[in-house]
Parts: C-alpha cells; structure tokens; sequence
C-alpha cells in the first residue's frame, strides 16, 4: 500500500489590503517602533539643535527658549520625541541583549519586548508630567 502524501503547507505573499488583519508578534511590533523612533529622533535633530542653540546662547534667547516652551503644541512635540528617544534606548538595550543571546527563545522574546513596551511608556509618562508641571 502506497503512504497518502500529506499536502505541504502553503505560504503566500501578504496583500497590502490584508495587512489590517496581519497579527506581528510583540517582537515585530517593538522592531518597527524601534525603527520609527530613530527615524522621528533623526528628522527632529533640527529642532533639537535649534532648541539647545536658543537655550544656551544668552539670557534673551533662553527667555525666548521658555516662551517657546510654553505652547502646548511645542510640547507634544517634545513628548514624541521623549517617547522616541526613550523607546529606542529601551528596545536598543534589549537588541544588544539578544545579541549576546540573552533572551533568544520565543517566550523570552516575547515578555521582554512587552517589557520594553511597558517601560518606555511608564517612562514617558513621567516625564510627560514634569514636563507639563504636574510632576
């Protein structure tokens, strides 16, 4: 008696019309955020620099820097850009980690990109409050 062929298992491209209903994996989700974070932190450097030059430059232009400061719009800009550096930093730390293979397995993976997650929030979250003075 011949064996029955088991049918092997079929793997298609994604569509971008089915990329709504692509479960990532956290670890997927923590890659492109830490992707999106450097790119956000990289097309703010401007702002940044022009924000260190007017802070440092004299007592007038620091007075300018805190009146700029003040604006609510100005500061969920820096809020982003507090949330950018800070889940890069945090997903940066777990990449070298996985680097030296710390943490490889799929469950591991897993808790430590939800970590990262939960951290760089909590994180901004306190600096969101001092930086909007309720802290």
């Amino acid at each position: 008696m011949a064996e029955a062929k088991q049918a092997r298992p079929e793997f298609r491209n994604i569509h971008v019309t089915q990329l709504v209903r692509y479960r990532l994996p956290w670890a997927g989700k923590v890659s492109i955020l830490h992707r999106a974070s450097g790119a956000l932190m990289f097309l703010l450097l401007p702002f940044v620099l022009y924000l260190f030059e007017q802070s440092v430059t004299s007592e007038l232009s620091f007075a300018k820097f805190s009146a700029l400061l003040s604006g609510g719009f100005v500061k969920l800009v820096l809020l982003a850009l507090i949330w950018g550096y800070l889940h890069h930093f945090c997903a940066g730390i777990r990449f070298l980690l996985l680097d030296v293979h710390v943490g490889v397995t799929k469950p591991a993976s897993a808790k430590s990109a939800v970590a990262v997650l939960i951290i760089s929030l909590l994180l901004t979250a306190i600096f969101g409050l001092k930086l909007f003075g309720l802290f």
